[in-house]
């Protein structure tokens, strides 16, 4: 027989199922379409968008929260985890775009690995991304000037793209 939960345990589970309800209302609408939500949870989100009034915001949010007591939440907190970049694949991920944008900047050779590794890149858009990176580069113990940052900054966002893409198995060629 499982242990009944103190009132005061409730009262802190309805809280952070309500905390975590709020975060999904404060996702942008394209963002929330790709989670994976029950339906009557994505419903009262929708509801709750709706809502102007601040005392009915208020009553939506606690049926958010009981909507979410009949749910899978982990998987829900995983997802928000992942957006959020908490996750350790999310870091994972960060970390590997990171890896690559450091070495197409500092080895022309790896951008034939790059290419080899992901077929589906627009090659004539990282090439001028990665000369782009290479050009500003700051002379040894200068100060790094904001083209380069600039230029690191959009090869970033278009490697990262390029990963997603493969791993979702999109071609990559719809990057920035």
């Amino acid at each position: 027989m499982p242990e009944e939960l103190s009132k005061s345990a409730l009262k802190r589970e309805a809280e952070r199922l309500q905390k975590i309800g709020l975060k999904l209302t404060q996702l942008k609408p394209e963002i929330r379409s790709r989670l994976q939500l029950p339906d009557a949870l994505r419903i009262a989100i929708d509801v709750h968008a709706g809502i102007n009034s601040r005392e009915g915001g208020r009553r939506q949010m606690q049926y958010i929260g009981k909507v979410m007591r009949g749910i899978d939440v982990e998987a829900i907190e995983q997802q928000l985890a992942d957006l959020e970049g908490q996750s350790a694949a999310a870091r994972h991920f960060f970390h590997t775009v990171e890896q690559w944008r450091d070495r197409l900047t500092a080895d022309p050779k790896s951008l034939t690995q790059f290419i080899d590794e992901y077929p589906n890149v627009e090659r004539q858009q990282l090439r001028q991304l990665v000369g782009a990176a290479g050009k500003n580069a700051p002379a040894s113990g200068h100060e790094v000037p904001d083209a380069h940052r600039q230029a690191q900054r959009v090869l970033f966002k278009f490697v990262r793209a390029t990963l997603a893409a493969h791993s979702d198995g999109q071609p990559a060629s719809d990057t920035p």
